[in-house]
């Protein structure tokens, strides 16, 4: 049974966090999950050009270092929203399919554009969860990333909304990011939101909430503490969704970080070892089958 956390103690800086945080330097396949929130003007909903600009330019210099780097983007649905002067949120699955088969285009195209300005190119992966769960289609999925990798491409992964049923469904993309990361075997999630990482409670409504900054290991104590922290009309993933994407990633093997999407330059403060977010220390799980959460976490 694990042991219980002492969570007073998590919400300060150790020796051990100073180590691990250290070690993120050296990674080499990174995956990247930025929510819809933080792609937007609040204001208007709105793509944010200058924040996905930075972005793009963030993620070519990790690729300059030698890194791999999958992008796992929302936006379709918001962007499609934009496109269709829609004043309101999407309620309808028919509606959230039409503002992302139109959305979908204009963020590639977006993506696809500022890329080029940096001499990479952008690769867009759609999929569904029917791609995870049929052993002939993930295995073409795992195949198509390498070789996207291999080629220098950066695959920008969603969902396919405009055909996801609920049945299909990965319900969220910090779901999504962490199969995508036990998928091709990366050694670092980063999962960047409207919230500066993991509290003991939610903030907003506790002004008492502790932040923890290291979590060594994932326990029922910890899951228990995940609440619905978005604020944003246009994302979906609260606190459990990057809960259960923390315990999918870190038992195949890959850190994970939450940090808060304010400023997207703390991609490069994270890689670079400083303490930032909620770092989620991997300890792989021997016993580790991807389709078991498929079947059984969502």
């Amino acid at each position: 049974m694990a042991q219980k956390m002492d969570l007073g103690q998590m919400t300060e800086m150790t020796d051990s966090e100073r180590q691990m945080r250290e070690k993120l330097k050296g990674k080499k396949r990174i995956v990247i999950k930025i929510g819809s929130s933080s792609l937007t003007h609040p204001e208007t909903g709105e793509l944010n050009l200058y924040k996905i600009e930075k972005l793009v330019r963030i993620i070519c210099d990790l690729k300059g270092e030698g890194r791999d780097v999958v992008l796992v983007s929302s936006g379709a649905i918001a962007a499609g929203r934009q496109a269709l002067g829609g004043q309101k949120r999407p309620t309808t699955i028919s509606e959230k399919q039409a503002y992302a088969a139109v959305g979908q285009a204009r963020l590639m195209m977006v993506y696809q554009r500022l890329f080029s300005e940096y001499n990479s190119i952008a690769a867009q992966v759609l999929m569904t969860k029917d791609t995870m769960t049929n052993d002939v289609s993930r295995y073409n999925a795992q195949n198509t990333f390498d070789e996207l990798l291999n080629l220098g491409a950066v695959p920008i992964v969603n969902e396919n909304d405009t055909v996801s049923t609920h049945e299909i469904q990965f319900g969220d993309n910090d779901r999504l990011s962490a199969v995508v990361s036990a998928l091709i075997g990366a050694d670092l999630l980063i999962l960047l939101s409207d919230i500066d990482g993991l509290y003991t409670d939610d903030p907003r409504k506790n002004p008492d909430a502790k932040f923890v900054s290291f979590i060594p290991e994932i326990n029922e104590e910890l899951m228990g503490m995940g609440k619905d922290t978005s604020g944003s009309d246009v994302g979906t993933g609260g606190m459990t969704a990057k809960l259960v994407a923390a315990r999918i990633a870190t038992d195949s093997g890959c850190d994970m970080v939450i940090a808060n999407a304010s400023d997207v330059m703390v991609i490069h403060d994270i890689v670079n070892g400083e303490s930032q977010g909620s770092l989620f220390l991997a300890h792989p799980n021997l016993d580790f089958d991807l389709m078991d959460y498929m079947n059984s976490k969502y």
